[in-house]
């Protein structure tokens, strides 16, 4: 009997997810444990496994297809079944998503029409989602774009009526059917624009340069409509949902760098030709754990009638994901940080960045941070703020070490510096508590031999 593969649940807060890219084609022989498929879920992309042995039979779901959880995405054939005679499990009868309007009057020919043409090319627009938008997957929308089909005339025979890759191909081969039976039209030349140099008035002497000649490019960018994937959903959900019921305030301050900069530089060397090389992140990452270990209400968080007080210390890092991988912000968790020394943040913040960016991010590596910190230092920031992250009560932002001067003793000198900007919840942290513990971070950072013991 053949086995369904259905959108499984992929994080506790999941309700539907995007094939992104399928590893297998129909016909391939898969074992349990075997990856088949990228699924981008509300949190991130993940690797999609087979728990069984067979043969893909059909894939149902095409890439940039959002479903919702326990639909079947594929169909697997036991041992013995061919693959042939096993129906798509997504479509009992056939994929018949939108019925074909009824075909205007024409006049007599001796040719059928084509079959491919009926269910395409149409007159009635596609299917809309709730929100009034054309349903239809990023991929058929840049073919269509690409093609210069206008979507209003493709019929989806996707989910819910949902525009699909098959169904651009479908409308482009009709499309060149239509071409090839029209008789070559007569040649008209383009008409010139008019040129939008002339100077309206007799009185303007300024002269209007082209936007091509003063941009330096050929064409202007065009407009599009990008449709938000599954993580920008649930990044603007949240944080919507953060600064509309959290009171944010900022407290920034400034640290003097050189000391850290200087021990990082020189156990950098000692442990050079090693798997470690320690990142000024690292030390900050040990520098908030130690810090909050001293100021509980950091480790803490809003809970309507009472804080909750954390008692294990659980850094959350912000890691961008690069835009081949549909881009997006992913926080990795580092748990127990206060008891971690700098070897140990350094080999965990650096394995989660590289799995967040290759393999993604499994929901057990994303849960549970008591405390976040954002650094934008490596880009070249030098200050900005962010915003919670629920139900944190406080995220740390982070610039660069840039250089500048600075006054020590009488005389002023070239050193480093940098902000950091504490955003918290008023409801949980007051101006002064912030102050202190920027206080003690302080000192950490500017006394580094403090984060070796």
């Amino acid at each position: 009997m053949s086995i369904e593969v259905t959108m499984p649940r992929l994080s506790d807060t999941m309700e539907s997810g995007t094939i992104v890219e399928w590893k297998v084609a129909v016909g391939d022989k898969v074992s349990s444990g075997d990856v088949v498929a990228d699924v981008e879920t509300d949190k991130a992309t993940m690797e999609l496994a087979v728990y069984d042995d067979g043969t893909i039979a059909s894939i149902d779901v095409e890439p940039g297809v959002q479903v919702d959880v326990g639909t079947v995405i594929a169909l697997l054939a036991e041992k013995g079944e061919d693959p042939a005679n096993l129906k798509p499990a997504s479509s009992a009868p056939a994929p018949a998503a939108a019925p074909a309007p009824e075909p205007a009057p024409e006049p007599a020919s001796s040719s059928a029409p084509s079959p491919v043409a009926t269910p395409v090319v149409s007159a009635t627009p596609a299917a809309s989602s709730s929100g009034g938008g054309m349903r239809i997957s990023p991929v058929a929308r840049r073919m269509a774009e690409s093609a210069g089909i206008p979507l209003a005339t493709i019929v989806g025979t996707g989910p819910s009526g949902r525009i699909i890759k098959r169904d651009v191909e479908a409308a482009m081969a009709a499309g060149a059917e239509t071409a090839a039976s029209v008789p070559p039209a007569v040649n008209v030349p383009a008409v010139a624009a008019a040129p939008i140099a002339q100077p309206v008035a007799q009185a303007s002497s300024i002269a209007i340069t082209p936007i091509e000649s003063m941009a330096g490019h050929g064409s202007p960018m065009a407009s599009r409509r990008v449709p938000l994937s599954n993580m920008r959903q649930v990044i603007a959900r949240r944080l919507v949902e953060s600064k509309t019921t959290i009171p944010h305030y900022q407290v920034s301050m400034s640290f003097d760098m050189d000391p850290l900069m200087t021990m990082r530089k020189d156990l950098n060397e000692k442990l050079a030709g090693g798997d470690v090389k320690l990142s000024v992140n690292d030390f900050l990452v040990r520098a908030a754990a130690l810090a909050m270990h001293q100021h509980p209400d950091f480790n803490a968080s809003f809970d309507g009638d009472a804080i909750v007080q954390h008692g294990a210390v659980n850094v959350g890092i912000a890691i961008s994901l690069p835009e081949d991988k549909g881009g997006g912000l992913v926080v990795g968790v580092i748990r127990d940080a206060d008891r971690k020394s700098l070897r140990m943040i350094s080999a965990e913040s650096k394995a989660l960045a590289e799995k967040a960016r290759t393999r993604g991010l499994a929901p057990e590596d994303m849960e549970g941070a008591t405390f976040t910190i954002s650094n934008l230092g490596m880009f070249g920031v030098d200050h900005f703020t962010a915003i919670i992250n629920p139900p944190n009560s406080a995220i740390l932002a982070v610039g660069g070490a840039m250089k500048q001067p600075v006054v020590r003793g009488d005389s002023i000198e070239v050193g480093h510096r940098m902000t950091a900007t504490l955003s918290n919840d008023h409801r949980v942290i007051d101006g002064a508590m912030a102050a202190r513990w920027l206080q003690t971070v302080r000192e950490s950072v500017e006394h580094p031999t403090l984060l070796l013991v």
